[in-house]
């Protein structure tokens, strides 16, 4: 499976691609970004027609190929990318200024983490290396003191907007996975009328081939639209903030999916496919922002309470972020197990389009009625 690394040197990890059991050429729904457009790109292609995909045989070995090539390069480049410097080295150039009072070298002689950041022109700051000292002594306590008893008593006792929030995320993420994973199958069965259970020389195979590759475009269209709609958010959210962001996200998705399901056309379901891509940025951004927003929040009523250490932290940041991320893998359980019962008892994929859109606009009305937005 694909994987969207946020660092420039990593976009192309992304490009890979997911051969379903039929046999047919599918994009790797979980990738985002320039790399898994990429990636559709290379599924929307007919490589049967061409010069390279008569030389190495089959439109599948071009693509395993491009995957493989890609892949290899990006571990190549990855690992000759940051050069490493011990700390040991650092040490060298340092003269040994130190007191007792900010003591950045370990009992070993070996810088500790973060102490390079205390440094600055060869001189120690005092109250950095205290700062440090002191959280990663409350970091050690907390360390000793996390069991696996307190992590399932920190989950259960989540304050209740943290709770809504994971569910927002839950139902948004059903929505969009439920569309993602059938969409390709929905352009060759709905939108071109094909069959993938006919003879592979058929027209009407051939037919269902043609609409999988025009879905792997709509696809490329859902990445290129998510790339820049991310880029854009920042200046929407000092217009329409997270909760505009939010409700906004949900809403395009379930209404463009909507009209997808509703009125299949090749042209109009390829320009709706930019929603998705809002969508996805929507699921990847919004969420994590809130959270952060929660625990500046709650920092700042135990910096105002009297008597309040600011270092005496109940929640963890990490922890959140950990069981928002859990909703993704939550919701592929839901899809997965689901999905292929209501297509059989519908006896169309167009259900899971419908499914996917209802799903948004109860998610929309979700995230407008219970999520908690910080003033």
């Amino acid at each position: 499976m694909g994987f969207v690394s946020p660092e420039p040197q990593l976009f192309l990890s992304s490009f890979s691609l997911v051969i379903d059991s039929r046999g047919l050429k599918e994009a790797d729904f979980g990738s985002r970004g320039f790399g898994g457009a990429l990636g559709y790109l290379s599924g929307a292609i007919d490589w049967a027609h061409l010069e390279l995909g008569r030389l190495l045989g089959t439109e599948f070995q071009v693509m395993f190929f491009f995957s493989a090539l890609v892949l290899t390069l990006c571990l190549i480049v990855h690992l000759c990318s940051i050069s490493e410097a011990p700390l040991t080295d650092v040490a060298k150039g340092i003269p040994p200024q130190q007191t007792p009072q900010d003591p950045p070298l370990s009992s070993d002689g070996m810088y500790e983490y973060g102490s390079i950041e205390k440094v600055k022109n060869g001189y120690v700051n005092p109250e950095l290396a205290m700062q440090g000292t002191k959280n990663k002594n409350h970091a050690e306590q907390t360390c000793r003191e996390m069991t696996l008893k307190s992590l399932l008593r920190a989950l259960v006792s989540m304050p209740p907007h943290y709770r809504y929030l994971c569910i927002s995320h839950l139902i948004g993420w059903t929505a969009f996975l439920s569309n993602m994973l059938f969409f390709t199958d929905f352009m060759g069965q709905i939108v071109y009328g094909g069959d993938p259970y006919s003879a592979h020389n058929s027209t009407e195979f051939l037919i269902y081939e043609r609409g999988v590759e025009v879905g792997c475009w709509g696809l490329c269209i859902n990445s290129v639209s998510s790339s820049l709609y991310s880029y854009f958010q920042k200046f929407l959210v000092s217009c329409i903030g997270l909760k505009g962001l939010y409700f906004t996200g949900y809403l395009l998705f379930g209404v463009g999916t909507g009209f997808i399901g509703l009125f299949p056309n090749v042209y109009s379901t390829l320009v709706l496919c930019s929603l998705f891509g809002v969508m996805s940025s929507t699921l990847y951004t919004v969420p994590f922002n809130l959270i952060t927003e929660y625990h500046h929040e709650e920092e700042k009523e135990r910096q105002q309470a009297p008597g309040g250490d600011p270092d005496n932290s109940v929640r963890g940041k990490g922890m959140d972020c950990a069981t928002l991320t859990c909703m993704v893998q939550l919701a592929q359980i839901l899809v997965g197990g689901g999905l292929g019962f209501l297509v059989n008892t519908a006896g169309s994929v167009v259900i899971v389009v419908i499914t996917a859109s209802a799903t948004a606009l109860i998610g929309c009305c979700f995230v407008a009625l219970f999520v908690r937005y910080v003033d």
